[in-house]
C-alpha cells in the first residue's frame, strides 16, 4: 500500500508541475528533461506513468485543464437563483479570482488551444471536450432561465452560450497585453450591458 501511495504520489507530482511549465513556458518548448528537472525525479519514474509527452499532454488536458473549468465555470452555473444574475455573478467572480500570473498569462486551456488544438486530432478531441462541457452547460442554464421567464424566449441558447465563452476566453487573452486590469472592467461592463438584452 506504501509503495501504491508513494507511486500516486509521483505521478501526481509529474502532472501538476507538467501543467505549471506547459502554462508558463507552453506545451511545445517544455520537454520531458525540463520537467523531471523540475521535478527532481528519473526519467524512469516519468516512463513509469507516461508513454511519451503527448500522454502526459492529454491527461493534463483532461485532469487538470477540465477540473479549472468545471469549477470554475461549470459548476457554479448549476446553483439555485436567478439565471442571469449567475451568468454575470460566474463569468465576472472568476475574473476577480485570478492571480497576477493568470491575468499576465492568460487561460491555460485557450493557451492549448491555440498551441496544439489543430496539432492532433487527440489533443483536440480531448480539449473540445471541455468546451463542449461549458457550452452544455451554459445552455442548460438558458433553458431554465426560458422555463422561469427570466430569459426572452426567442434568443438561441447555444448562440448565447459560444458568445459568452468565446469573449471569456477573448478577454483572458487580451489582458496578457496590459499591465492593469482596465480591459477586463470593460468586459465585465459589456458583459452586464450583454445579459440585459438577453434578459426578459
Amino acid at each position: 500500500m506504501l509503495q501504491e501511495q508513494k507511486s500516486e504520489f509521483t505521478k501526481q507530482t509529474i502532472l501538476n508541475e507538467s501543467f505549471k511549465l506547459f502554462y508558463k513556458n507552453g506545451f511545445k518548448t517544455t520537454s520531458v528533461d525540463t520537467i523531471m528537472k523540475t521535478t527532481k525525479l528519473t526519467k524512469g519514474a516519468f516512463y513509469h506513468h507516461y508513454k511519451n509527452k503527448k500522454e502526459l499532454g492529454l491527461a493534463v488536458i483532461s485532469l487538470k485543464l477540465q477540473e479549472r473549468v468545471f469549477k470554475g465555470m461549470i459548476e457554479p452555473l448549476q446553483q439555485p437563483g436567478n439565471v442571469v444574475n449567475i451568468l454575470e455573478n460566474t463569468f465576472s467572480e472568476r475574473l476577480k479570482s485570478f492571480s497576477l500570473h493568470d491575468k499576465k498569462h492568460g487561460c491555460p486551456t485557450n493557451n492549448f488551444i491555440n498551441e496544439i488544438g489543430d496539432f492532433e486530432t487527440a489533443y483536440q478531441m480531448t480539449l473540445k471536450q471541455i468546451i463542449d462541457n461549458w457550452r452544455d452547460a451554459l445552455i442548460l442554464l438558458l433553458e431554465r432561465g426560458k422555463t422561469e421567464g427570466s430569459i426572452k424566449q426567442n434568443i438561441s441558447s447555444a448562440s448565447v452560450a459560444v458568445y459568452l465563452i468565446s469573449a471569456f476566453e477573448g478577454v483572458r487573452g487580451i489582458r496578457k497585453l496590459y499591465d492593469t486590469d482596465v480591459i477586463l472592467d470593460e468586459y465585465m461592463s459589456g458583459l452586464s450591458i450583454y445579459l440585459q438584452q438577453i434578459k426578459h
